[in-house]
């Protein structure tokens, strides 16, 4: 997928919006945007996803009703649905591609918004033709931004959308005891700048990476009380959101890197580093090329 911004610009510059103004898309929009939902469809673990994009109906408000704060959305001029095989890191691919499809709306000056929850048996689906063996995790309200909306956006500043972790709680250096500063991250400072500030799922930025001489682990410090295993998810059938995040952390960093012209591929291969506590988990391994 082709970007004409840098990359590191749109990941700083994009915002969730939740209010648009009532306007379809323009046709070189509409057809950019679906000429880069149909490239590249295969995820870092091998995941293949079909998106599409679609425009906004009456329809749609019933889909939300049960996504809480996440469903208010005004002037939508359509939304980016995507499906996924079921399999051994799905709801990552899916993370790691609609975030990349996010990011090419965003380069060509659309708003978006992550709308996250269970769409298995909605119109979402129906108008994908969702089969039974692939998920919808997520989609992405999409439209032209209005702009004035984002300063009255109480539930950005109820979320606190705009606070981010310090780098030395996210990045560690050979172990989770030793904290990575920004400027010992060297040429990939920015990279881990783009995954510090990605999107994720109630804003609880779940992503924890460490490096070695190997290269850079993923994983996915669980919070307490949110997600996989409580009540509230399993009675509502909610995906997995915060594996979903760690594909967006992973589009963030890989983009970021290739455009620094620090090339690599991913790979799992646990390194086996003992994590601080039980909640820890590995993702995937960043590694760059010799």
């Amino acid at each position: 997928m082709e970007f004409v911004s840098s990359v590191v610009d749109l990941a700083r510059k994009r915002r969730s919006c939740r209010k648009y103004l009532e306007r379809p898309l323009t046709e070189d929009a509409y057809r950019s945007l679906e000429t880069a939902l149909a490239a590249g469809r295969e995820g870092p673990f091998g995941g293949r996803a079909r998106l599409a994009l679609v425009a906004a109906t009456s329809e749609d408000r019933a889909a939300l009703k049960g996504l809480g704060t996440y469903g208010f959305i005004s002037g939508a001029a359509g939304f980016i649905l995507g499906a996924i095989e079921r399999g051994p890191g799905d709801l990552e691919d899916y993370g790691f591609l609609m975030e990349r499809a996010i990011l090419r709306a965003t380069d060509l000056g659309l708003g978006t918004c992550w709308l996250g929850g269970t769409f298995t048996k909605s119109g979402f689906a129906r108008k994908i033709v969702l089969a039974e063996s692939e998920l919808m995790p997520a989609v992405a309200a999409v439209g032209y931004a209005e702009e004035e909306s984002y300063a009255r956006d109480r539930i950005r500043r109820m979320a606190g959308a705009n606070f981010r972790r310090p780098f030395e709680e996210l990045f560690f250096d050979a172990t989770f005891g030793a904290s990575l500063s920004l400027p010992d991250a060297g040429a990939y400072a920015a990279a881990l700048e783009l995954v510090r500030w990605a999107p994720s799922a109630s804003n609880r930025q779940p992503w924890r990476v460490v490096r070695t001489s190997s290269g850079w682990h993923f994983y996915l410090e669980r919070t307490r009380g949110y997600g996989k295993g409580t009540m509230l998810f399993a009675v509502l059938q909610l995906a997995d959101l915060q594996r979903v995040d760690m594909g967006i952390a992973m589009c963030h960093f890989e983009l970021a890197a290739r455009e620094a012209g620090l090339p690599g591929a991913w790979a799992v291969e646990d390194p086996a580093i003992g994590p601080p506590h039980r909640g820890v988990e590995y993702t995937a391994t960043w590694r760059p090329a010799r």
